[in-house]
Order: C-alpha cells, then structure tokens, then sequence
C-alpha cells in the first residue's frame, strides 16, 4: 500500500476505510499524459483500483515508457481517440464489465456527454467535492462546482439529493445542507434565494430525503456559528453546515479553488447520479487528492455491492 503519512487527515481515514476491500475494476479513460497515468498507477498500486486502460495502445504505452511507469500488468483496450475511449468506456460499464470510470487526459465534458448518454438513470449527473479543510472541523462537501453550468430548480433538487446520499455513505447519520446565496434574506431580485427557499420547502414535503435543509445562508453563515450569532439566525444549519449547495458552476468553482490554494483545503470530487461513480481527477491534483477520489469511488462501488 502506498504510504499516506502525507494525506490530509480525513482524506487518510477515507482511505484506510478502504483497507481489505477488493479494488474497483475502473475503465480509465484515455490516460494520455503522464499525470493521468500516473494517477491510475498510484491507485493501482494503493489497492483502490484495477485500471483498465481504454485508448491509443501505441500513446498510452510511449506516455508509460518516458514517466517510467509500469503499465504491463493492467488490461489496455485500443481505440484510436478519446471520442471513441469515452465511448467505449461507457458501453463497458453498460455491459457490467468495470465498476467505475476515471476520468485520463480527454475533457470532462467529451467524457460527460458519453455518460449522460450512456449511464444516465433519471436523476441529474452532478459534481461533489469532499474537502478536508484545516479551519473547518468536519468533512465540507460541495456540489456542483464542475458539471451543472446554471443549474434549474429541479437540477438543484438532484444535486442536493446525490450529496445528500453521498454524504451518508461517507458515514453522516444526517448531512446538514446550506443552500447558498449572497444574503439570508428570500428576494425575487436574486433567484437563487427563491430557489433555496423552495428546496427547503421540498424538503419538508418529502420530495428530498435523509438530510436537514436550511437557506438562502451566505458562505460566513453557513460556517460560522459566531456569524450566524451575530445576524440572529436560528437554525439547525447555519455554523455546521455539512454540504455547501452552491447557486452556479462559477461560484462552486471559485469557492473550491479558494479553498484549495488559500486555505490549503484538500477536495477530492467524484461524479454522482449516474449509473456507476466516475473519478475526476486533475492534473494539478496531488497525489493524497487522486487517492481519495479513487477511495471515494471504492466505498460507493462497495455499497452497491
């Protein structure tokens, strides 16, 4: 096993959970640079993972030989493209022939097109983040900062609902949702309060389940008890919140790249709502950050076992 002294706290505990169970068989998808090979072989070696290779055999095996990596053990399927890897990484998972994709060098959206296509089971595909801050003193999801661009009501009913449910495979009894905006306050000039309070009212409909919702909450308040104190809000949410619903990708993405090169935070993501969990890892990742994404995927394939 790979040495994870280095890790993150939480990302480490995530990681050990993984310890003694059987790796996931995982189509990586046109693992064409050396950092997204490198990163199916450090899976690979940590026991997370069996990579299946999908893509140009002849690129995938030069890649290997310049970063000295030792691909020899791992099945490779040769296709001539990343339009044709996504594909068929795609028909794979169909076929029940892998337990998860990861994502290699090609565009997330080539890959996000095959999976809606292919893998789509009747709730929106989203984006989850499980970040381990230093300043925070509980694993911080947040969703969606890298597939829904301007998500609607209902997209956002779905968002919630698989980090909702992706929380409490990770081990939360009752995650506790803060849908953000920029003021606490529900005005029609800014939807995205007219949307968090709607889901709130879902949610006490019964149509989101297995978490407690609270919004419009601004970022300060839905970690800050002092703040939340300070503006008088009484809620079960604001100060500890568990998952951070962002209003659009633009505001997720800057949040959780704040996070990371401000607050030294640590975000593992992975891909929900489709037909089996999906790895998106990037190039700029450290190697604790592509090990917790493929543990992530672990655990989920192991529920579904």
């Amino acid at each position: 096993m790979t040495n994870m002294s280095d890790s993150p706290a939480r990302h480490a505990q995530i990681i050990a959970r993984c310890a003694g169970l059987k790796p996931a068989l995982t189509a990586v998808v046109h693992p064409c640079d050396a950092p997204s090979l490198s990163a199916a072989v450090e899976a690979a070696n940590a026991g997370l993972i069996v990579p299946v290779l999908v893509g140009p055999q002849a690129r995938i095996r030069a890649v290997a030989a310049e970063a000295g990596l030792d691909i020899g053990k791992f099945r490779l399927v040769a296709v001539p493209q990343s339009h044709a890897a996504a594909a068929e990484a795609v028909a794979m998972a169909g076929r029940g022939e892998v337990e998860t994709l990861m994502k290699g060098s090609l565009h997330t959206d080539e890959l996000m097109r095959e999976v809606v296509t292919g893998m789509a089971t009747g709730r929106r595909i989203s984006h989850c983040y499980l970040f381990d801050v230093a300043a925070y003193p509980r694993p911080l999801f947040i969703t969606d900062a890298a597939i829904n661009i301007f998500p609607s009501l209902s997209d956002k009913r779905d968002i919630c609902q698989n980090a909702i449910d992706f929380a409490i495979a990770m081990g939360l009894a009752l995650p506790k949702v803060a849908i953000l905006s920029a003021v606490e306050l529900v005005t029609e000039k800014m939807p995205a309060t007219i949307d968090a309070a709607a889901l709130c009212k879902m949610a006490e409909r019964g149509q989101i389940t297995g978490g407690v919702l609270d919004g419009p909450l601004a970022f300060d308040n839905a970690i800050s008890m002092e703040a939340a104190r300070i503006k008088g809000i009484v809620s079960k949410v604001a100060g500890q919140a568990d998952i951070l619903l962002v209003p659009d990708i633009e505001s997720g993405n800057m949040l959780a790249k704040q996070l990371t090169f401000f607050e030294g935070g640590d975000g593992a993501g992975i891909v929900l709502g489709a037909r089996l969990p999906i790895i998106l890892t990037s190039r700029a990742d450290p190697v604790s950050t592509r090990l917790a994404s493929c543990a992530i995927a672990l655990l989920l394939v192991q529920a579904r076992r």
